[in-house]
């Protein structure tokens, strides 16, 4: 996957510091700011840093093109909070995707399975229409319409149920709990498709490649999640079982027993099929990526939840 210059705006969130280890391992190179060096609203500094990003390819032959893991993720702080939600979800897009559209560089925005009602009973396809029930799924879609709006030449790829290493998420949370707690109640009326941010950093690769090689997808919306469905009470199961634990110590229970401020959506699993037909690699199973994040983390987690 050579040939590739990347600006990764949220470069300190998980996903963006997953793609900046990518590229230690590979043949393409990449600048992944956080939010402190790079924000996404200030038209001047995005200005910068993609005039930075065309330059450096242009000196380099590389093909530059933006990846946006910038994103205001606290679910249920944006309840609370939806203004500053906004904008980092929707008027951010919206900046990059116009000094992407000015400077002619293609940018892949990432986004959410939020941005749908979760009221459905199959896999979600790119076109189905949106509903998003929270805050946070309401700021994601509309940085979605921004950037499709922008007459930017961009793609979007949602994703959901991310996990990784790096910052907070559910998996990480179990490993704390497992050491803490006899017993664990998990609900397990809510489905999705767990994803794991290596293998999603790989996909998100992966079509700028592609993008960059002219053979960009003529969907503009993809999804990329983790193969298969399971329950955050099956997640929690299956990381207790990683860990050497008992399993069994996990129990079901039902959402009302856990209100949250942020209404979750019950099915929220993405259809992976127009990914497979853009000719991209499929993400592995959410249960194979779970075993291999393991393997490769479990000394660090150990050690930091």
């Amino acid at each position: 996957m050579g040939g590739l210059s990347l600006l990764v705006p949220g470069g300190s969130g998980q996903l963006g510091r997953e793609l900046a280890a990518l590229a230690g391992e590979s043949e393409f190179e990449v600048r992944a700011p956080g939010s402190a060096e790079l924000d996404v609203t200030e038209t001047g500094a995005v200005v910068e840093a993609v005039a930075e990003l065309a330059a450096r390819a242009a000196e380099s032959g590389r093909s530059p093109v933006v990846v946006n893991a910038a994103a205001y993720t606290a679910v249920d702080a944006a309840e609370s909070d939806e203004e500053r939600a906004f904008a980092v979800n929707a008027d951010g897009p919206r900046v990059l995707a116009a000094v992407c559209s000015s400077r002619r560089l293609p940018l892949v925005h990432v986004s959410t399975d939020y941005v749908f009602s979760g009221d459905g009973d199959r896999p979600y396809l790119p076109e189905d229409a949106l509903g998003p029930r929270s805050a946070y799924g309401r700021t994601k879609a509309a940085g979605e319409d921004a950037v499709l709006g922008s007459g930017a030449r961009a793609w979007i790829v949602r994703s959901g149920w991310v996990y990784g290493a790096h910052g907070r998420n559910f998996v990480k949370t179990i490993v704390g709990l497992e050491g803490e707690r006899d017993e664990l109640s998990v609900v397990d009326d809510q489905i999705g498709g767990p994803t794991w941010t290596a293998d999603l950093a790989a996909g998100l690769v992966e079509l700028a490649g592609m993008i960059a090689g002219g053979r960009g997808p003529e969907r503009r919306i993809l999804h990329c999640t983790g193969a298969g469905q399971a329950s955050w009470f099956d997640l929690a199961r299956a990381v207790f079982t990683e860990l050497g634990a008992d399993p069994e110590r996990v129990k079901p229970c039902g959402t009302e027993e856990f209100p949250r401020p942020a209404p979750r959506p019950g099915y929220s699993v993405l259809s992976a099929e127009p990914w497979r037909e853009a000719g991209l690699t499929p993400l592995r199973s959410w249960r194979e990526a779970l075993t291999a994040f393991f393997a490769k983390h479990a000394d660090q987690l150990r050690a930091t939840v």
